[in-house]
């Protein structure tokens, strides 16, 4: 893993990240195709050409701000030695080792606080409003949504002490980790049983983005599935064939075009647990799944 590290701090982040994304999709594309988790409602083509270019415009606009302004962070850090990891003197690969599972773990909080806090739920709503779930879903974050990432991931570096090669490692994994867990791919239930114990799996994040609200306030985790048993906030009791992917209030394929949604966070916003369609006298339900 030393050598990796080393390798990895003489690489373009870009670059990395592009050949991850490239790959990653592209073979879980194929994979959904031969072994798919969930059905479809909507046209796989029209909406892999909808998240990838949502994605490109965020991944553009990222690769020119974060790596500008994490960078003399990360050099500060080392320099004033600043943070958890740098009041130690592990074995590079413990440190390293260490500081991956304390990125992912602060993650967590910051998925968790996405839903939480309405002003980030507003940009963090255009993942969720995707109307199916597979590996483009895993591209489609508002670009408002990671431009909002970078103070967050400037704290965790700071707080647990991380150095460049050290980020952009855990980085390259967390994008495959996402473009895998995002995936409508059906792997064999008592193989994900015991994978699920160890990393987020496609059963375990498409609970995640159930239009069902309990539902979705749950199964945080990024890569590592050990912060939702920390939490309590592990469900894994919903059969995929019951889910239904989406924000109840979105369910209109008008309501999640490529421009609309690129708008969304600055617009009205609506009540999103309940269904577009009001019936007279009544509220509408909570979900478009029947309890």
């Amino acid at each position: 893993m030393s050598e990796l590290i080393e390798n990895a701090a003489g690489v373009a982040p870009v670059v990395i990240t592009a050949d991850v994304i490239v790959i990653g999709v592209a073979s879980m594309i194929v994979a959904e195709r031969f072994a798919p988790l969930r059905r479809t409602v909507e046209s796989k083509v029209r909406r892999i050409v909808r998240n990838l270019s949502v994605g490109g415009i965020s991944l553009a606009l990222m690769s020119l701000v974060q790596a500008p302004l994490l960078q003399p962070v990360a050099s500060w850090i080392v320099r004033e030695r600043i943070g958890l990891m740098q009041l130690v003197q592990w074995p590079r690969w413990i440190e390293t080792l260490v500081a991956v599972v304390l990125l992912d773990y602060t993650l967590w909080w910051w998925h968790w606080a996405s839903h939480r806090v309405p002003f980030f739920w507003r940009f963090h709503l255009v993942h969720h409003i995707d109307r199916d779930l597979d590996a483009s879903t895993a591209l489609r974050f508002h670009f408002g949504e990671l431009a909002l990432s970078v103070p967050v991931r400037a704290f965790q570096m700071i707080l647990i002490g991380v150095d460049s090669p050290t980020l952009w490692l855990w980085q390259t994994i967390l994008f495959a980790s996402i473009i895998f867990h995002h995936s409508n791919v059906r792997l064999p239930p008592h193989f994900e049983r015991l994978l699920v114990r160890m990393i987020v799996t496609p059963r375990m994040h498409g609970i995640h983005h159930s239009d069902r609200r309990d539902e979705t306030n749950s199964n945080w985790s990024s890569l590592l599935s050990a912060w939702d048993y920390l939490h309590r906030t592990m469900r894994l009791d919903v059969p995929q064939e019951q889910i239904v992917i989406g924000v109840p209030a979105y369910q209109d394929p008008r309501d999640v075009t490529f421009g609309r949604i690129l708008l969304l966070p600055f617009r009205r916003q609506r009540s999103d647990w309940n269904a577009a369609i009001p019936s007279a006298g009544n509220s509408p339900p909570e979900s478009t799944r029947p309890a």
